[in-house]
């Protein structure tokens, strides 16, 4: 008796699944992210908060939210953080004081021109070219796409 699945390939591997591909790619670029964003102690997730902002300052947490797409019970506390670190300041909404509006500090904005350096970084470490890097970005975002849209 077999432990195979009936039809698959006996040399068939895990890495054959495109979602295991994903996974293990997405642990990787995180692993290399990590030690470029600890001299600004700042987590990856946190990363991607920032970079929204610096895209677009003065957001709504919900705006910050569809942006990152990360969900609400994740963002504020990363939101917090990053207050706390002296990155951004969330204001009163002034047509809606129930609202928070996300603000950049001066040192969030400084932060900008030295963090934007790492995706170049990244990006030397690696033999793709920069056409194949964008082909598997837009891959990337067809399949999120098609995924939470049907």
């Amino acid at each position: 008796m077999t432990d195979k699945l009936p039809n698959t390939p006996a040399d068939a591997t895990l890495s054959d699944n495109v979602c295991f591909a994903l996974y293990t790619a997405t642990n990787a670029l995180m692993r290399a992210y990590r030690p470029l964003l600890e001299r600004y102690e700042l987590t990856y997730p946190q990363y991607l908060v920032m970079q929204a902002l610096w895209l677009q300052d003065r957001m709504s947490l919900t705006q910050v939210s569809k942006s990152t797409r990360l969900d609400m019970g994740t963002l504020t506390p990363i939101v917090k953080r990053l207050e706390t670190k002296g990155f951004l300041q969330r204001h009163a909404d002034a047509t809606d004081e129930r609202k928070k509006v996300i603000v950049l500090t001066e040192s969030g904005k400084q932060l900008k021109l030295e963090a934007l350096a790492l995706k170049q970084t990244l990006l030397d470490k690696v033999a793709m070219s920069s056409g194949e890097v964008e082909q598997l970005r837009q891959l990337c975002l067809t399949l999120t796409q098609e995924l939470t849209h049907n």
